[in-house]
């Protein structure tokens, strides 16, 4: 345990630098030489792309890094919640949504052991129990005490949670159009995926006393109360975590009944237009039934 005066001291982890250096290098591989042989042709990486895998991979390192791994591990159990919400809910789908469909493609539709395997782990039924029993298994006292105590696994639970939310997002955000759900069961499956994490963090929110003891000490960063300290946990699950994910509902709602009405509108237009009765129309009916019979003499 780190000294209150100590917290804001630099530690430097170079395992997660190396992990940053290895995602940046891996990324300009992709770029650099897989994508002029493998990519179609005018179909690199979109700016949208890039884009998303920068700040993925800036929010993942802040995450991972100091100060916020050392105040996470060693003072307050909110903080690791907030750490915990970056690398399940925003960091894998940026990065999802960074690669390429034709690099998913490659990856994905092969025929090789691994691509089935990664086929099946993100199917939404085993993606969506893995992930939400990890969530769940995070929150064991004895889990939590150990994290804490032993960097290495740790960094192996936080590497697992992260790989799991990546397989959790993949229905959502694949570049595979069809490796996606359907919007309207992309709603249902969000809603589901923000449901489990509500009851841990109601049990930390109405908790008496320490709910986890290595979190319970004297040195107190910035006088938050381990109650309070807990409470906040509560609310980063609860009320970040759902605020978070019941946005990204809302936004494909209102999304999907834009594109709804624009389908309903243009099959309005194009029945009017079927039904309109043209000067033209008139005419080819009038040759279809040819002159009129002459009327007969008196």
């Amino acid at each position: 345990m780190l000294a209150v005066a100590d917290a804001w001291q630099f530690q430097f982890h170079p395992e997660v630098w190396l992990m940053i250096a290895a995602i940046v290098g891996l990324g300009y591989y992709v770029v650099r030489v897989v994508a002029p042989v493998a990519a179609p042709a005018g179909a690199v990486v979109t700016r949208r792309q890039r884009l998303c895998f920068v700040v993925g991979v800036l929010l993942l390192w802040i995450s991972a890094d100091w100060p916020m791994h050392d105040i996470a591990e060693d003072y307050l159990y909110s903080v690791h919640m907030l750490q915990h919400l970056l690398i399940s809910f925003v960091v894998p789908p940026l990065m999802v949504m960074a690669v390429p469909e034709w690099l998913a493609r490659l990856i994905l539709m092969e025929g090789s052991r691994a691509a089935r395997i990664i086929r099946r782990m993100t199917h939404p039924v085993a993606a969506g129990v893995i992930f939400n029993a990890l969530q769940g298994l995070m929150h064991w006292s004895a889990l939590v005490d150990l994290s804490v105590r032993n960097g290495a696994f740790h960094y192996s639970m936080h590497l697992l949670m992260f790989a799991s939310a990546l397989a959790m997002w993949t229905p959502v955000v694949s570049p595979i159009k069809e490796m996606q759900l359907s919007e309207p069961v992309k709603m249902l499956y969000l809603f589901a995926m923000s449901i489990v994490p509500t009851v841990p963090a109601g049990w930390l929110t109405f908790a008496e006393g320490s709910v986890y003891p290595i979190y319970d000490h004297a040195q107190r960063l910035w006088g938050i109360s381990v109650t309070a300290d807990q409470q906040a946990a509560g609310a980063v699950m609860k009320v970040l975590g759902g605020l978070y994910l019941w946005t990204l509902i809302a936004i494909k709602f209102f999304r999907f009944s834009a594109a709804q009405r624009q389908t309903d509108a243009a099959e309005r237009r194009r029945r009017f237009k079927d039904d309109t009765l043209t000067t033209a129309d008139v005419a080819a009916e009038f040759e279809r039934l040819g002159p009129p019979p002459a009327e007969p003499r008196v």
